[in-house]
């Protein structure tokens, strides 16, 4: 665990470092683009993070491989070096298309060759657990489709989602995080070690979530941009395909007594949505729900929009921060419930938990212009606004508001200012006619 420790830090350090000197460098190369229709923010941010966290996944497979124990995994496996190679590719298309904007089409097309060189390098889903049945094999052509699908789903669902400050980077690292435990868990407790390789990547991308979250709070001071999401949904599918393609059911029935138990024992990782998607299922449901809304419009599916679930909250009344936190709370509460069953399938209390921050969940989305007061002795740690001795604050206007009132502020702007103009020239005429 000390490795894994270490191996995170240096990756949150070394993203969080080079993220300045990365906006800068945004700033004066030009990737600020101009604000459109479904934007959030209201002032031209710079993008191109992905080219710090994308630094700091290579720092941190770099420090892993002088590790004493995580050095093992590659000189075993060559799956690190196949995600640095599809990383590397899915980075170079993101920072073009920060820069220049290239079609869709395009992008897709890298997502699709990224998860190729990655299959082509070993990377890939060799047999596919099933309850009640076993392991299924899978021919060569059967695992590379179902391995770019997956690839290129995780990919375009993080990118969908990248849509308010901090909430892409955050719900990535809440679900890195419940994958972390979940592959940790198989490698140390069952001692697979084709769990390894997934354990890692799990740590490295909650460092490079952690390191750039500070920068890309709201409000944000730079953007990820595609070269930052495109990377991390990668990142995040090659721990999946790793972990549920890779390890072997017959390795864990040692463990619980047959093979159809051990493959219980991980229903909750890829059967809930038939690939392992539970860990971003909020990000895949706004995924999919974009889909049938364009086409159902006759639209193409990249074709942008404000429908997504992020759009929905902010329509409602929720402050930006509020609909980040709720969002974050859906996420953990699927990432975590699913880890937490994969534990103990057999407790009606993690169910019963479940069923009760579900409602929870629901009373906070239909509390829009709710706002939570910490208790005294907390009010040092929480921004103002959530201090009860502070005076309670009109609520975050929305952008269509504020742009409502900022036009009805300019007529009386401007007629003050005629106003104070005629007083300057009356004040200079009497001056003159002394």
């Amino acid at each position: 665990m000390r490795e894994y420790l270490l191996t995170l830090c240096v990756t949150a350090a070394v993203t969080y470092l080079l993220t300045g000197p990365v906006r800068k460098f945004a700033i004066v190369a030009g990737a600020m683009p101009e604000i459109r229709a479904r934007d959030v923010h209201r002032e031209p941010t710079p993008r191109l993070g992905g080219i710090a966290m994308f630094f700091g996944l290579c720092a941190g497979l770099l420090v892993a491989d002088h590790l004493t124990n995580l050095s093992e995994v590659f000189e075993k496996s060559n799956e690190p070096r196949a995600l640095l190679s599809g990383a590397a590719l899915i980075w170079l298309i993101g920072v073009l298309d920060d820069k220049f904007e290239i079609d869709a089409l395009i992008k897709l097309g890298g997502q699709m060759i990224a998860a190729g060189v990655m299959v082509m390098q070993g990377l890939t889903i060799l047999w596919l657990p099933i309850p009640g049945v076993g392991s299924v094999a899978l021919t060569q052509w059967q695992g590379t489709l179902l391995t770019v699908a997956l690839v290129v789903i995780t990919i375009n669902a993080v990118n969908f989602v990248d849509g308010l400050d901090g909430l892409a980077s955050g719900m990535v690292c809440i679900a890195a995080c419940a994958f972390f435990l979940y592959a940790y868990r198989i490698w140390y407790s069952y001692g697979v070690e084709a769990a390894a390789p997934a354990t890692l990547f799990a740590a490295i991308l909650m460092g490079m979530c952690i390191g750039f979250l500070p920068h890309n709070m709201h409000p944000a001071r730079i953007f990820m941009g595609d070269s930052g999401s495109m990377l991390i949904g990668l990142v995040l599918a090659a721990g999946a395909i790793s972990i549920t393609g890779q390890v072997d059911p017959d390795a864990l029935k040692l463990f619980v007594g047959s093979e159809k138990a051990a493959v219980h024992q991980t229903v909750p990782v890829y059967i809930p949505l038939l690939l392992p998607l539970t860990i971003i299922a909020v990000p895949t449901a706004d995924l999919v729900l974009a889909i049938v809304r364009r086409t159902w419009r006759g639209q193409s599916p990249f074709a942008a929009d404000r429908g997504h679930l992020h759009h929905r909250l902010l329509e409602i009344g929720h402050s930006h921060s509020r609909a980040v936190l709720i969002m974050y709370f859906w996420s953990a509460l699927i990432a975590f419930g699913a880890l937490a069953y994969s534990v103990n399938s057999a407790s009606m209390w993690i169910v019963l938990g479940v069923v009760i921050l579900s409602a929870v969940g629901l009373a906070l989305l239909l509390l829009p212009r709710f706002t939570p007061r910490a208790p005294r002795w907390a009010e040092h740690f929480v921004p103002p606004r959530y201090r009860r001795s502070t005076a309670v604050a009109d609520p975050e206007p929305e952008p269509a508001q504020a742009a409502e009132s900022e036009e009805e502020r300019a007529p009386v702007a401007a007629g003050v200012a005629s106003v104070n103009g005629a007083t300057a020239l009356g004040r200079r005429n009497a001056g003159t006619s002394r």
